[in-house]
């Protein structure tokens, strides 16, 4: 399923549940009322204080950490531009006889790190690509390793393998970077949270004899959309969010690889 529709049926399905429980919570509150006017309408407003209290505190924490990582993966795709390009060029170092096939498999490399991330949502395909990437690592490393061995040039060993290293150890920090979210319980109670303001809500609604459809309505469309977004910066590759149009970076430099 699209990750997109997935990401309306959330929407849909918050709005749907918390249009329930506002519900439920008036019908609660109304008959409180009936029975006991005084006792409903005194002791909820520290229980509502506490509970929208936190729920707010928990919704400013996760979109403040999920926005966090969104800007840390942007900030790694041009840092992986930076030392592709860095290790791209330094390989002037080396004998002009052993440069083309290096540079052939640079450009086989960065063809599949730029497929790894464009082909997803679909895992499986992103795997292959991300596995023919970290080939292609090994035989970069392996061949400039001779290759500065067989020159014996003290510039190229000392400039060109430590840039292939962090060329190498960038791809590492990217993939564990895209796995780095926010533990799930957290979500968890924040679904609940917004859940219980709901009923609470509802109960308060409960005063006036017809339904507020409009505040009902505007408070549930209202925090659905803020959860939606949250879970979209937090999985930047599956939402309307994308960090796709970064990529472009590493586009440009496989074009400025071209013979």
């Amino acid at each position: 399923m699209n990750p997109t529709l997935i990401g309306l049926l959330v929407i849909a399905g918050m709005f749907l549940g918390m249009q329930l429980l506002m519900e439920f919570g008036r019908r609660l509150g109304m008959r409180r009322l009936g029975g006991d006017p005084d006792a409903a309408k005194s002791g909820g407003g520290a229980a509502e204080g506490a509970v929208f209290g936190l729920m707010a505190l928990l919704i400013a924490f996760t979109f403040s950490g999920a926005a966090g990582r969104f800007d840390t993966r942007r900030a790694l795709v041009v840092e992986e531009a930076n030392d592709i390009g860095t290790a791209w060029l330094r390989l002037d170092l080396l004998p002009a006889t052993v440069q083309p096939p290096l540079r052939e498999k640079f450009r086989q490399y960065l063809d599949a790190r730029i497929a790894v991330y464009a082909k997803l949502p679909d895992l499986a395909a992103a795997r292959v690509e991300f596995s023919r990437a970290t080939t292609l690592q090994n035989e970069i490393w392996q061949e400039a390793v001779a290759a500065c061995r067989d020159s014996g040039s003290s510039p190229a060993t000392m400039l060109l393998l430590p840039a292939l290293n962090q060329m190498i150890d960038i791809s590492t920090t990217r993939t564990e970077a895209g796995f780095a979210h926010a533990p799930m319980v957290i979500y968890l109670m924040l679904v609940l949270l917004v859940l219980a303001g709901s009923l609470l809500a509802g109960y308060s609604m409960a005063n006036g004899k017809a339904r507020n459809w409009f505040h009902a309505s505007a408070f549930a469309l209202i925090m659905a959309l803020a959860i939606y977004v949250i879970l979209d910066f937090e999985f930047p590759r599956l939402g309307l969010i994308r960090l796709n149009t970064y990529d472009q970076v590493l586009v440009d430099l496989r074009h400025s690889m071209n013979p």
